[in-house]
């Protein structure tokens, strides 16, 4: 039984569908429930509160102030009541349990997959929700309580979250063994944007890294692609199709294999990208998270050596 339908009420079950799917027509594919039944719960919720909770045009219902904050308190309270069953499955011993897990791109590749397949084997019970998302999307879905974990990249803001692990990494561009550039050890970014090459796009906070050394650039061309995939601008690096920027974390097999090579950047201006793992500051996690996040330093740790 999905925990929301444990907990809550039809009249909230029904307003939350409605909020995610944004029309009552939409919400009603989602359940499988009438139109009517739908909209008849809502409109009961809104009087019995005393104000509307949608905003309406046409069939489209967008949240207004008075719906977004009984979303929020609905969705904490599941998340709540979420925890306690942890709390409660803790009590037979650490055999099952969620551990939500949010991160960007270049972690789900290679580092995640072996971390999670290590885990599985120790604590095969406890299942994992995984969400690939953006940078500064990972601490928002951390600090809501929506992931217990976040694996992430220079965070605009670290405000409410405890880091267990940071790791400095260069960034570089990626070429292929055929290149021109793949015999150098280390380029500038200057050397690179002479020749094809494929941009971050914003919301990555490579983007925002690079965006600051290229503004010592003159006249630079502009990319053949800007895209907001990293393995999508690997994969076209492989290809030899043009270059692109990222650190190693993601191309760790292709590094491996010699099908990618990795050129550290020069410029001075160029700040690292630090990549952290990251959870909600002061609260005590629940048991499987802990045991994943215990798992997850131990094996990162173990990477440096």
């Amino acid at each position: 039984m999905r925990i929301e339908n444990a907990i809550l009420s039809t009249a909230f079950r029904y307003f939350a569908a409605v909020a995610r799917a944004g029309s009552i027509r939409a919400a009603a594919r989602e359940l499988n429930i009438a139109s009517s039944a739908i909209n008849r719960q809502v409109l009961m919720l809104e009087e019995a509160i005393g104000m509307a909770l949608f905003e309406r045009a046409g069939r489209s219902l967008r949240l207004n102030q008075a719906g977004e904050l009984l979303l929020a308190q609905i969705n904490a309270t599941a998340r709540e009541y979420e925890d306690t069953l942890s709390a409660i499955e803790a009590l037979k011993g650490l055999r099952s349990g969620t551990v939500r897990v949010a991160t960007v791109e270049s972690a789900s590749v290679e580092l995640l997959p072996d971390i999670l397949a290590s885990f599985n084997a120790a604590f095969g019970g406890i299942s994992i929700e995984l969400q690939v998302t953006g940078s500064d999307a990972v601490t928002r879905l951390v600090l809501a309580r929506e992931a217990d974990i976040g694996f992430t990249f220079n965070p605009a803001s670290l405000d409410g979250l405890e880091i267990a692990y940071e790791n400095a990494m260069r960034i570089g561009a990626i070429v292929s063994p055929e290149h021109p550039l793949a015999p150098r050890s280390e380029v500038s970014l200057a050397e690179c944007l002479i020749h094809p090459y494929a941009w971050p796009a914003h919301g990555l906070s490579l983007r925002t890294a690079l965006d600051l050394a290229l503004k010592h650039v003159d006249q630079p061309q502009r990319p053949v692609l800007q895209a907001n995939s990293l393995r999508v601008m690997a994969a076209l690096a492989r290809q030899g199709r043009c270059l692109a920027f990222q650190t190693e974390i993601g191309i760790e097999q292709h590094l491996r294999a010699g099908t990618l090579k990795f050129l550290p950047l020069t410029d001075e201006n160029l700040p690292v990208d630090r990549f952290m793992l990251v959870r909600q500051d002061g609260r005590t996690p629940a048991l499987a998270a802990h045991a994943f996040f215990e798992h997850v330093v131990d094996r990162l740790d173990g990477s440096k050596n």
